[in-house]
């Protein structure tokens, strides 16, 4: 696999909201748009005859202080569903890692590390709260993705024959 470059992967990713912040090196971050509470039932079987997913309730943010311009979530030590402002377009031979932002680690959130591929509409996270509380911001950065292009190894190359001349060269006689 090959990292593509934070400014490649950005022409994969719609819905960014400052590219000047959000496209780095090698990574993109990814910001909450909506929080879901997630409903405390969901059934998963062998046959997938039965499966039904947790259902969804949306969090609603409010304004911490009058003068904030954005509001924040409140998050009690649960999970949530976050849905995120941007979406993904791959192509076939690419492959997208999402990974939680240092920040959201060092706040006593995260999520599991995936890979995903094609398209991705809206990108979802299951974040869990391990603090007492977890504030979020509207739009905060909470994951990057990483693009990478997946090489076929399985592929030889090989030499085309060297094509001989008609004549063969004279050899010199040694004395």
């Amino acid at each position: 696999m090959q990292l593509l470059s934070g400014k490649d992967a950005a022409t994969h990713i719609a819905g960014i909201i400052h590219p000047k912040y959000q496209v780095h090196g090698f990574s993109v971050h990814l910001t909450v748009r909506k929080i879901y509470a997630v409903d405390p039932v969901g059934k998963l079987d062998f046959g997938g005859g039965e499966y039904v997913p947790a259902g969804r309730e949306e969090v609603v943010p409010r304004r911490l202080r009058p003068e904030d311009n954005y509001l924040w979530w409140e998050l009690d030590r649960e999970s949530y569903f976050i849905e995120c402002n941007e979406t993904l377009s791959l192509a076939p031979d690419q492959i997208a890692l999402i990974e939680p932002e240092d920040q959201l680690l060092r706040a006593g959130g995260w999520h599991v590390p995936l890979f995903v591929r094609g398209h991705v509409d809206p990108v979802e996270l299951l974040l869990t709260v391990g603090v007492l509380q977890l504030r979020v911001k509207e739009n905060a950065r909470l994951a990057r993705v990483r693009l990478f292009r997946i090489i076929d190894h399985t592929v030889k190359f090989t030499r085309a024959p060297r094509k001989r001349s008609a004549t063969k060269p004279s050899r010199s006689k040694r004395k």
